[in-house]
């Protein structure tokens, strides 16, 4: 009796789908994870691409972190780093996109480290992965407000030789671009995916108009120079522990790929268009960040004068040496800063959704007030803390440069470590067959701990999901081992990476306040309501 009472649920469920609206089957499939629907779903595939290729904004973002693999590595280990860093990511970048297929929710990982971990582990293990994607794109978010400003700066030291730089001056530039941010966020409605698809258009011709007269107007070097040349800047015992540690800058150009996820309650179908736009976002970028590379190594001078720059960032000197002219230099370093700003808009996003969304299912103190959303549907008290976190951070640049350098590396290592369990765990629900296959019309499709397992229309099947799953998992172990280490091998105190002590320390403090308090209120993804 029970299995045609269940086919016939089935029968009707099916009947219900088929009549719906594309934003009422949005709808109805958050409310199957056990969300209500409380933000418009203003973003469609190609805003969502535009939003997540400028916030991996990956051209950019390789020449800005360009020292790392320069002084690690030199120009051949750049290359190389490169192509290992895009494949690496690629391959997490899928395990992210069909977890997203499985569950689009603004919670992304720690929703379906929920989904995913024995129930006896679930509330533990979910809030530690909410807790490292918190500080992960929290300090994802004030990195790159920090090299936005930072970058502004250089460029004005290159333009007026009479300015005399001082660290605060860097410090205002990065609220001034935390501001802008702050700005686009509240606006709302659909003015935020009108002007990543405007940003997109600009990404990709940026690269042309910054690609071509870079390679017209520079001197070459040989092949030779750049695919054989290896540097250990940082003295390390061998060359390929140096390579390791470069590798790392290459590995920060990739970082975001979970964005669109956080924005996944805004998504129209949401289930398809944000694995589509993950891929073809690190295709995209993956090829446009390689040819620049490839690039700028050829048309690079000497090594020793770009590390040395005065402005602090490689690329500008890059440029300056092919063209000869200042002015051609500030026009083309005008595009980068124009995405940097841009990157920034979106990344506020980004940070602000997740924290809203874990602080919705009670992982934060504070948590009734940071989920609140305003009357135009925007998590406005989460927009508010994040920019007060980014605008105290900024403040460290005033004491120390290296200090904050270490926070970009604090939101490589908590990000991998998040993709690192809800990897781990997929790998083994779909070794062990434990995930269903996808059905539309599948009312028991829910997702949410403790329920039955079922993939979504995106997945990777057979051996290769398999394989590339466990790729992915341990890339993530080599960088978030490689992410805590210093840049030369005996470094002064100052010189010290210690990104270990912020993200060991984050999550210690949050085991402490799960044991004290938060076990008694986070009890996993809040099932709001549930068909």
């Amino acid at each position: 009796m029970a299995s045609y009472e269940m086919k016939d649920r089935a029968i009707q469920s099916s009947r219900e789908v088929d009549g719906m609206s594309k934003s009422d089957r949005d709808d109805l499939q958050l409310q199957r994870l056990g969300k209500k629907p409380v933000l418009k779903r203003n973003f469609g595939i190609l805003s969502l691409l535009g939003f997540s290729c400028t916030i991996l904004a990956t051209w950019e973002g390789l020449l800005s972190t360009f020292t790392e693999p320069l002084t690690n590595g030199g120009s051949a280990g750049a290359v190389y780093a490169y192509i290992f860093a895009w494949s690496g990511t690629a391959c997490c970048f899928i395990v992210l996109s069909e977890l997203s297929s499985m569950a689009p929710t603004s919670g992304g990982q720690y929703h379906w480290c929920a989904m995913l971990a024995p129930l006896n582990w679930m509330r533990f293990l979910s809030y530690i992965t909410g807790w490292l994607t918190t500080i992960g794109w929290q300090a994802a978010f004030a990195s790159a407000s920090y090299m936005c400003g930072t970058e502004i700066q250089g460029v004005v030291i290159l333009a007026w030789e009479n300015y005399d730089p001082k660290a605060w001056h860097g410090t205002m530039i990065v609220w001034c671009s935390l501001l802008v941010a702050f700005g686009a966020n509240m606006v709302g409605g659909k003015f935020l995916p009108r002007a990543e698809s405007l940003i997109l258009v600009v990404h990709i011709l940026g690269f042309f108009g910054i690609l071509i007269p870079l390679v017209y107007m520079s001197n070459h070097k040989s092949t030779n120079e750049v695919f054989t040349e290896f540097t250990n800047g940082g003295e390390f015992a061998t060359d390929g522990l140096s390579w390791f540690v470069g590798m790392i800058g290459c590995v920060f150009s990739f970082a975001g790929g979970d964005a669109a996820v956080h924005m996944a309650e805004e998504v129209g179908n949401a289930a398809t268009a944000i694995p589509h736009a993950i891929i073809l976002s690190v295709i995209i970028n993956g090829i446009l960040g390689f040819a620049m590379l490839i690039a700028a190594l050829f048309c690079m001078g000497s090594l020793e004068q770009v590390l040395e720059t005065k402005t602090g960032y490689p690329f500008i000197e890059i440029f300056y040496q092919g063209t000869g002219s200042v002015s051609g230099t500030v026009g083309m370093c005008s595009i980068i800063l124009i995405i940097a700003v841009a990157s920034g808009v979106g990344m506020l996003a980004a940070t602000s959704r997740q924290f809203w969304s874990f602080a919705r299912d009670k992982g934060v103190p504070g948590w009734r007030l940071w989920s609140q959303v305003s009357p135009q549907s925007l998590p406005h008290y989460a927009i508010y803390l994040t920019m007060t976190i980014s605008f105290l951070l900024a403040l460290i640049n005033i004491g120390s440069a290296v200090a904050l350098n270490d926070v970009v590396s604090m939101a490589v290592s908590a990000l991998y470590l998040s993709y690192l369990l809800v990897g781990s765990l997929l790998l083994y629900r779909r070794c062990k067959g434990e995930i269903s296959l996808f059905s539309e019309n599948d009312d028991m499709a829910v997702n949410i701990p403790g329920a039955k397992l079922v993939w979504g229309p995106f997945r990777v099947p057979g051996i290769w999901g398999i394989l590339v799953n466990l790729y992915a998992v341990i890339y993530s172990i080599i960088v978030i081992f490689f992410s805590f280490w210093p840049s030369t091998m005996h470094p002064e105190v100052s010189e010290m990476n210690y990104s270990v002590v912020g993200t060991v320390g984050t999550i210690v403090l949050a085991m402490i306040y799960y044991f004290i308090r938060a076990r008694h209120i986070y009890q996993g993804p809040v099932l709001e309501t549930i068909l």
